[in-house]
């Protein structure tokens, strides 16, 4: 099941709220989120629902044992048992295939190739777990004691499939006891709402224009259209992954649960390493705090550590080069500009900083997108001009003619001006006008609402980018 769906905005989600809200106490409005939460995952593919269970199950007690046996040997073991699970089952589903196609083609065997099919969340609820179990060795949280409530952390279908990356300590506390009040439950139907509206009015649309630059033929193909595909991708993954993440966030807020913030409007960065401060910020949070930090961070080999932690960063993206190549690729730029590199640009006036920032995203998501390397090369080479197509075509100027409209409010709204606009909601209802500024709210949601449901209409399977990975 996914969000952005009709029966999961007009059935699924009612009916979540009217069991959960109609459960007094908070032991049964826990028991109602996982069998919802099991229900979603389990739509698709139901066997799925059981290795969830199982790594649930697992940590669960490596927890308790890693709690009761704190400063042992018991407690060490049961770290390097929960990451040799974790991990093993991750890279069994989701790179065991990709692992042996690369050791026959290098070694000249012929191993059978696994193709296992990748449960949905699985790069998710793997991080999740991993955290959790490392908090509690290092006692930066308590072990839960109650299996449905640890269940509940890892299982909770606001962000199950595709993140923000949520930790333990984050939400240990509302696990336990949590309150909604008309205020912050309007407030997170709006950034469902809102996270939509990106998805289904704009990720969408620039979706199908991605098809038709990015996926055309590269020899009919011109620079120009090639940099307007490039740019389409780089709005479609900015609005359909912060779309999920705000529908995720709306969500967690409408059942008494504050997710922390994932996008920070990343396409104003002016360098690599802010952009990077500002998209994804759960996972580049994760990496830090497990990866880098522990291997020394910037006090001993920075650069080996970084080299493992954007190799790291593409590989846990998908089991193909052009992830890896993608995750160097960031990785690389940020080792220049902690070498020298932003000392140069923050002496360069704002608006080349940022130009700078957008050229190497833009290229970046070239990256991302094409799996097949060879198509990759010959897209950048049609980019830059190196494969001899014409610089302009009229069908790239009747495109931007007719989506200027739609383009000019998808640029405008990977700005703040969305933070200011909530700035002065909040400020109104703060003033005494908290009822009108509800009331103001839900029409305009109802509105948005049944634009995205004429666009959802007849539209069976609407997934986000994110799912695949």
């Amino acid at each position: 099941m996914v969000f952005a769906n009709l029966l999961f905005l007009y059935l699924f989600l009612p009916l979540n709220l009217l069991f959960y809200f109609l459960s007094q106490k908070i032991v049964y409005r826990n028991l109602v989120l996982v069998c919802f939460s099991f229900l979603f995952y389990a739509w698709g593919e139901p066997v799925w629902v059981f290795l969830l269970m199982t790594s649930a199950a697992f940590d669960y007690m490596h927890g308790r044992l890693i709690e009761r046996y704190r400063g042992s040997w018991v407690a060490k073991a049961a770290v390097v048992s929960s990451l040799c699970l974790n991990l093993g089952l991750l890279i069994t589903f989701k790179y065991s295939g990709f692992l042996v196609q690369n050791l026959n083609a290098i070694l000249g065997t012929a191993f059978p190739v696994p193709a296992f099919a990748l449960p949905i969340g699985i790069s998710f609820y793997t991080f999740q777990t991993i955290s959790y179990v490392i908090d509690v060795y290092r006692g930066d949280t308590k072990a839960q004691q109650n299996p449905v409530y640890y269940l509940l952390y890892l299982s909770m279908y606001h962000q199950l499939v595709a993140g923000p990356v949520v930790r333990y300590a984050d939400v240990a506390s509302e696990i336990r006891h949590r309150t909604v009040d008309a205020a912050s439950f309007s407030e997170g139907a709006t950034r469902l709402i809102y996270g939509l509206c990106k998805k289904v009015i704009v990720a969408n649309a620039a979706g199908k224009l991605v098809d038709q630059y990015m996926g055309a033929g590269l020899s009919g193909l011109s620079v120009a259209g090639a940099w307007f595909g490039a740019l389409m991708f780089t709005l479609q993954i900015y609005y359909d992954f912060s779309g999920y993440s705000d529908m995720a966030i709306g969500l967690g807020r409408m059942f008494g649960f504050h997710y922390k913030e994932n996008f920070n409007y990343p396409y104003i960065a002016k360098s690599a390493t802010e952009f990077w401060r500002r998209w994804h910020i759960s996972l580049s949070s994760f990496f830090r705090d497990y990866v880098y930090i522990p291997l020394g961070g910037n006090r001993k080999h920075q650069y080996l550590n970084l080299l493992a932690v954007w190799f790291l960063t593409g590989f846990w993206h998908g089991a193909s080069w052009n992830f890896i190549l993608w995750g160097l690729y960031f990785g690389f730029f940020i080792a220049l500009e902690k070498k020298f590199l932003l000392g140069i640009l923050q002496r360069l006036p704002a608006v080349v900083q940022h130009l700078y920032l957008l050229l190497i995203a833009v290229v970046g998501w070239v990256l991302f997108y094409f799996t097949d390397m060879k198509r990759l090369g010959g897209y950048l080479s049609v980019m830059f001009g190196l494969s001899g197509n014409r610089l302009w075509d009229s069908q790239v100027e009747i495109t931007l003619i007719n989506n200027l409209f739609w383009l000019i409010l998808a640029v405008v709204f990977c700005l703040p001006i969305v933070k200011e606009i909530k700035r002065e909601v909040s400020e109104r209802m703060n003033a005494g006008r908290i009822q009108v500024a509800l009331c103001g709210q839900a029409f305009i949601n109802l509105a948005l609402l049944l634009i995205c449901t004429a666009q959802l209409v007849g539209q069976s399977y609407n997934p986000f980018l994110y799912y695949r990975f």
